[in-house]
């Protein structure tokens, strides 16, 4: 149950973060928030997170995770110079924070880079997680 109510205080603090960044009566937003999926497989028992981060050099990606938490982090530049007809693709810093639904063995956690997606594969912890938070290395294929 504490946990829960954790997860819940979590979700709540990013939607208001996030609402911050809408300009008020404008409707748009200012800078990028990369979409991510998390799902859990048994077999061997390890959760993929999966960020959508088209236009985002995988070399400027910085990842790091703990127990029960990663951070994402890194910068999509802007592509085009000149006097914009349209703009709708977003641009700029982010970072995302997504809270695991368990915890991870943070030292064989690794990432790949592919056709825009970077995934994420974090073993489930057998054991005690460890307390330190871990750099995870993304490759491109």
């Amino acid at each position: 149950m504490p946990r829960d109510i954790d997860r819940l205080q979590r979700e709540i603090e990013e939607l208001f973060a996030d609402l911050w960044q809408v300009p008020r009566f404008t409707g748009s937003r200012r800078g990028f928030r990369p979409a991510v999926d998390v799902f859990r497989s048994e077999n061997p028992a390890e959760l993929r997170v999966v960020v959508d981060l088209a236009g985002v050099a995988p070399e400027s990606v910085q990842l790091a995770t703990s127990a029960r938490t990663l951070v994402i982090a890194g910068e999509r530049p802007r592509t085009g110079a000149g006097t914009y007809q349209q703009l709708e693709i977003e641009y700029g810093r982010f970072q995302r924070t997504v809270q695991l639904p368990a915890d991870v063995e943070t030292t064989r956690a690794r990432a790949s880079y592919e056709h825009g997606l970077l995934t994420i594969v974090l073993p489930v912890a057998t054991g005690p997680p460890s307390p330190q938070s871990v750099p995870i290395e993304v490759r491109a294929r």
